[in-house]
């Protein structure tokens, strides 16, 4: 890839990061365990948990990511190799945290996914503002995702590649 198109992708998910992560620490500050599940008794505590643990996760990742790009993107000398390593690190570790969260409290279906239907489907029914904030971020890392696509596998193979004629 290029630089140019390199430093642009780098820019843009930075920029698509930002509103994300504020959306979720604003959540994250806000709810605590017991208000999430004050409203559904104490057998959906576990479920509450679960969510919370994976958005913590999902937001320090973000805030890793965000940094980093920030960093490379501040040098005097734009680094290829440092922003490739940023935006894969991105791809690996927010766009799949979301997708793939560790508690399982939801997940993608695919089946929805062009029916212009919501295709987050979460394990219990969750109380509205846990609705809520997936459903406002899940558009950032979809656009990320498809944005860092090449960072899945692509990115991998070409430095095993690049490595071996070296």
């Amino acid at each position: 890839m290029s630089a140019a198109n390199v430093h642009k992708l780098s820019e843009s998910t930075r920029e698509k990061l930002k509103p994300a992560i504020e959306k979720l620490e604003e959540f994250l500050n806000e709810y605590s365990l017991n208000a999430l599940a004050s409203e559904q008794g104490q057998d959906t505590l576990p479920f509450y948990k679960g969510f919370l643990a994976d958005l913590r996760h999902l937001l320090v990742f973000s805030e890793v990511s965000y940094e980093k790009l920030g960093v490379v993107l501040r040098r005097a000398n734009f680094d290829v190799d440092s922003a490739e390593k940023a935006l894969y690190s991105t791809y690996h570790q927010c766009v799949n945290s979301f997708f793939y969260p560790k508690n399982e409290c939801y997940s993608e279906d695919g089946r929805y996914a062009y029916t212009g239907q919501e295709a987050i489907r979460f394990r219990q029914t969750p109380v509205k503002p846990v609705r809520d904030i997936i459903l406002e971020v899940t558009r950032t890392f979809e656009e990320l995702r498809d944005d860092l696509a090449y960072y899945e596998s692509d990115y991998l193979t070409q430095r095993r590649m690049n490595q071996r004629h070296a």
